[in-house]
């Protein structure tokens, strides 16, 4: 049963006219946008089919305009997953807001998991199941008009030929009237079409833009610590953040307060360099003056030049001796 199915699983991969016609098919409604199946309804009675009377169908509101009322659905739907030991988070805020790209998502997964329940294999009713619900009926009745105009305007077409044949030229008017018709009626379904694809894809890239937010957003809280705001990198760091210009003058800027901030570490350093090298100039020569204890630069005499003088004065005729 797929109750966890990851976000790269082909289940994400189904377009959306598979989903619609999946749909339409299973409910016999005739939706023509995922995002119609925001109010929850239709997940509550997908369900119903997946697994029949674990709904309380009496309880779904397929006449739900407001958000208050969608949640209602919502929540009948999470005691049904409840119910059912499905870990499948119902993101309601998201859904309710009729975004295609999030309902698109969950419909999928919605697909995924009726399939794998085998839904369909069990004779279900789905409009004797949506008489008991709020606005059932008038859905039904809808769907049911909604296929018998269908029908109808596709036999029409099959006898439209006939009169074109009687009148092998038609008139200039005629012919520039539907000349100037059928732009419209072509390039409607087309434009719709687009409409949702952009849609589509201004939904993916507010995701991207919140994503990149969040990020330079906890990196503008790391630099703000009062350990680390005072050094350089992270003043450095800030300087390309606040930045408003894109001429690159942030980036050169940063560099060269990280390199000023190396240089002023280095001349730091060069004092107690010099005083090392007089250090090991004096140390030499006190090694110099122990190894030749015979010289004295001062003028001081030597052990062996006091024994001399002594010497001499007891030679010399001294009146104390």
């Amino acid at each position: 049963m797929a109750t966890n199915i990851g976000i790269m699983d082909s289940a994400y991969f189904v377009g959306r006219s598979e989903i619609l016609s999946w749909i339409n098919s299973t409910l016999q409604l005739s939706l023509s946008k995922v995002e119609e199946a925001c109010s929850g309804a239709v997940h509550c009675q997908l369900m119903d089919a997946a697994h029949p009377g674990i709904v309380p169908m009496h309880k779904v509101n397929f006449e739900a305009k407001n958000e208050y009322e969608m949640i209602q659905n919502y929540k009948v739907l999470q005691d049904v997953f409840n119910k059912l030991k499905i870990t499948k988070h119902i993101e309601v805020s998201k859904l309710v807001k009729g975004r295609p790209l999030d309902n698109l998502e969950f419909m999928q997964w919605m697909k995924r998991y009726c399939d794998s329940v085998n839904a369909g294999a069990h004779n279900y009713n789905p409009l004797e199941r949506r008489e008991v619900c709020k606005g059932g009926r008038e859905g039904g009745k809808k769907s049911a008009q909604s296929q018998a105009s269908t029908k109808a305007s596709s036999a029409p077409k099959s006898h439209s030929s006939h009169p074109t044949r009687r009148n092998e030229v038609p008139p200039a008017n005629a012919a520039a009237n539907q000349a100037a018709k059928r732009p419209s009626s072509s390039g409607g379904p087309a434009y719709d079409e687009k409409i949702t694809e952009l849609k589509l894809s201004i939904d993916s890239l507010e995701k991207e833009r919140d994503f990149y937010f969040a990020k330079l957003r906890d990196i503008e809280i790391l630099c703000q610590t009062p350990e680390i705001e005072h050094l350089p990198v992270v003043a450095a760091v800030q300087k390309i953040l606040y930045d408003a210009g894109n001429d690159g003058t942030a980036m050169a800027e940063a560099q060269a307060m990280i390199s000023s901030d190396h240089y002023e570490e280095a001349e730091g350093l060069s004092p107690i360099a010099e005083v090392s090298e007089e250090r090991s100039a004096s140390e030499n020569q006190k090694r110099k003056n122990i190894v030749n204890p015979e010289f004295d630069a001062a003028g001081i005499t030597t052990p062996r030049q006091r024994l001399s003088d002594i010497s001499n004065v007891h030679c010399s005729e001294s009146p104390l001796i």
